[in-house]
């Protein structure tokens, strides 16, 4: 006899905890351990991001070198996350909303990774720039090095609270860092007419905007995946 029940809104997840509790309690400690292990990465690279922005204002080599080195940690991590997801959905052959929420992980793990090579860019250029003659750095700069922070941070609260909500506002919000980096190019654009000497300064420092730029876009993208999570729906946020 199928011992499944006729509520025809009881999904295959509900079903399988019922029948093998043993298994969901460890399926749900595996995917608990998973979420922190994502959360940790999102700290990491905010602090990535937050040292790099700093290298940039002061100038500071030996702190953009620790960006650097701290880029190593952050792969290391999601290489972990990536195998911890792996192993779950091989042994526990997950359903519905269980493996959107091992996607979704898995997806903002890449970003992240992603985001962490963007601030280590970011701190190679921070060198670069503190090599040549000291010039003001472009003000947009360290404003869209915040907003990504922010955004950052919003966007691992709406993952932790599968808010569609929020997910949507961080979308909405990389506007804002899409216009800094506009007026970054216009302002890098009249400084190397100006004055050519300073083209390669104003170089390194459209790259740093740009790569702030594409981090922000990162970060939509992981506000694209909590709505998949949220509604089961594939949404293009940053069209």
């Amino acid at each position: 006899m199928d011992a499944r029940p006729e509520n025809p809104r009881v999904t295959d997840d509900q079903v399988a905890a019922e029948e093998h509790p043993s298994l969901r309690r460890t399926f749900e400690e595996q995917l608990q351990t998973t979420k922190d292990d994502v959360l940790r990465l999102g700290a990491m690279v905010e602090a990535q991001l937050q040292q790099a922005g700093e290298a940039l204002i002061t100038r500071d080599v030996e702190l953009a070198d620790r960006v650097r080195w701290a880029d190593a940690n952050v792969n290391e991590l999601q290489r972990q996350v990536n195998l911890t997801i792996a192993s779950v959905i091989a042994r526990q052959g997950p359903m519905a909303r269980d493996l959107r929420e091992l996607l979704s992980l898995y997806h903002a793990a890449a970003e992240l990774e992603r985001m962490g090579d963007y601030a280590t860019n970011v701190a190679k250029l921070a060198q670069q720039l503190a090599s040549e003659p000291e010039l003001p750095l472009f003000p947009q700069i360290p404003r869209m090095e915040q907003l990504c922070r922010e955004q950052l941070r919003a966007a691992m609260r709406a993952l932790v609270d599968v808010s569609e909500q929020e997910a949507r506002e961080v979308c909405a919000r990389d506007d804002d860092i899409d216009h800094l980096y506009n007026s970054v190019y216009e302002d890098a654009v009249r400084l190397m007419e100006s004055s050519p000497d300073r083209a390669r300064q104003a170089t390194h420092m459209l790259f740093a905007a740009h790569h702030l730029e594409r981090l922000g876009d990162r970060v939509t993208n992981i506000g694209e995946d909590v709505v998949f999570l949220a509604t089961g729906r594939i949404e293009d946020l940053n069209p």
